[in-house]
């Protein structure tokens, strides 16, 4: 199933960018070949990027309906 851009994610592996832990949500700023990779954003609450990382497919999914936002610092 391929994710649409503007699309809520969870980053759903280990990341390999230090600010990211598994869990956190992003948003797709591109899909990359039909699916199999995306550009992902993930900003804090004041809107400052964070990160804005290429995952393949496997790494991220969508969030689902009835999952809780979480909030954590990133110092």
């Amino acid at each position: 199933m391929m994710i649409a851009e503007h699309s809520l994610v969870v980053l759903d592996s280990d990341p390999t960018h230090v600010k990211l832990t598994r869990g956190d949500v992003g948003t797709v700023v591109h899909v990359y070949k039909d699916g199999k990779g995306y550009e992902v954003e993930f900003v804090d609450g004041g809107g400052q990027t964070v990160a804005l990382v290429t995952v393949g497919a496997n790494d991220v999914r969508p969030i689902k309906a009835g999952e809780l936002l979480h909030i954590r610092t990133t110092a």
